[in-house]
Formats: C-alpha cells, structure tokens, sequence
C-alpha cells in the first residue's frame, strides 16, 4: 500500500511495484487508508509523513495500534531526513524511513528487505 497525497508520488510508486509484480492499492490520506488496509490487509505498506488531516506519524500510530496490523511493516515517506523525523517516526512504531524522491531501486530494495524479513518471522514462529 502507497499512502501519500501527491498523486505523482503515488504512481510512480504504483508504476515501480507494479513492474516488480507487485499488487498495490493507493490511498491520497490517512484517513482513506486505514478503510482501505481492513478492507484489503496489505503485507507492507509506505505512508507519507506531511498530508492534510491526519499525517502520517498519526496514520501509522493508528496502523500499528491495531493488534491485526501491528505486524504490517511500516515505511515513512519524506523529503524531509533529520535525525529527528526518523525518531519521530520509529516511536510511532515505523520499520523504516525512505526519503523522497526515492529510486525504483531503493523502493525495490526496501520491498524486498521487509518481504524476507516476514518470510524469517513466519518461518521462525511456525518452528516455535
């Protein structure tokens, strides 16, 4: 899931995917997410951090309070790479922090990160 409230930002994440077999279900807000990630329980899912309404340290505290998705890694979207932000973003519970404009390649190489990472976890509790 692609959750940012530029539209540019959202296709070219949508198209990079896409390319990369992906299965992608975009949100412009918060708000519009949070419906949308019950609706459709997505495996990963990046959040812009500056949107109207609900930004996304909110959206991805709300994410991560829900026992159902507390799991769902969580990837923050930004322009802005300050130490500060990035802390910001982990005490709300996020996996990570990409900056914007992000590289089909960085936005690959995350996807592909968190995919292993729950394919270690999945492996792991089975084995418990």
């Amino acid at each position: 899931m692609v959750i940012d409230d530029s539209n540019t930002i959202r296709r070219s994440a949508e198209i990079f995917l896409m390319q990369a077999g992906c299965q992608v279900i975009l949100a412009e807000n918060g708000f519009d997410a949070l419906a949308k990630i019950a609706d459709h329980q997505p495996d990963l899912i990046f959040v812009d951090i500056m949107m109207p309404r609900l930004d996304g340290y909110q959206t991805c505290a709300l994410i991560k309070k829900n026992a159902k998705h507390k799991t769902t890694p969580v990837i923050m979207l930004s322009s802005k790479d300050s130490l500060f932000d990035r802390a910001r973003g982990r005490m709300v519970g996020s996996d990570e922090y990409l900056t914007k404009p992000f590289s089909k390649e960085s936005l690959l190489k995350t996807v592909e990160l968190h995919r292993v990472q729950r394919g270690a976890d999945a492996s792991s509790s089975a084995a418990a």
